[in-house]
């Protein structure tokens, strides 16, 4: 293949020199058109389209498309892989927000026990507390009562010293003698008959 190419270029090569030289001369052929039209270098257009082509499919095929269909598969493999791990993270995501969910329903849960609980206790404290003041209140008020009562039967007495002594003056002031026996009864029964 190398040989033919040498030989090629070396037809090229004679034929641009016998034009260039034809051309100093003064020599001048006659025009034949184009150089590609020329049938009488149709045979070695030929050949070199055939030569060009057949590299060109040896480098297209062996070296281009191998590269182009390793990138396209890098890349297929990029795209794929890349959304199989956007479906890990999905999967992972709902399993994080499931479980965010599990664990907020769970201290909601714990949050109303402990609620509930610390209302029971708080009820309990109160019902001690107001069950403490009732046993506290009657226990004041039993006593208020003795005290009043001690103080009516105080009063009481006080009263009969003060009618008795009251009444003997009265009976001596009017010219009287007094009789202290039938003054305290007198005012004993004067007494009964206001208190009832």
């Amino acid at each position: 293949m190398i040989s033919l190419l040498q030989q090629a270029a070396t037809t090229a090569a004679e034929h641009t020199e016998s034009v260039a030289s034809s051309i100093a001369h003064g020599e001048t052929e006659t025009a034949t058109g184009l150089p590609q039209l020329d049938t009488a270098t149709f045979a070695n257009q030929i050949f070199w389209l055939i030569i060009t082509m057949l590299v060109l499919y040896w480098v297209v095929a062996k070296i281009a498309l191998p590269r182009i269909g390793a990138v396209l598969s890098d890349r297929q493999g990029a795209v794929s892989g890349d959304l199989m791990a956007a479906e890990e993270f999905k999967l992972k995501a709902k399993e994080a927000e499931a479980a965010y969910d599990k664990a907020l329903a769970d201290a909601r849960a714990e949050a109303g026990k402990i609620v509930a609980a610390n209302r029971a206790e708080i009820q309990k404290e109160l019902d001690a507390a107001i069950a403490h003041a009732d046993a506290e209140i009657s226990a004041r008020a039993a006593e208020s009562e003795k005290r009043i009562r001690e103080i009516r039967d105080s009063a009481d007495t006080d009263a009969r010293e003060v009618a008795r002594d009251v009444a003997a003056e009265l009976v001596r002031s009017f010219g009287g003698t007094v009789d202290q026996a039938a003054v305290d009864q007198a005012v004993d029964s004067r007494m009964k008959g206001t208190l009832q």
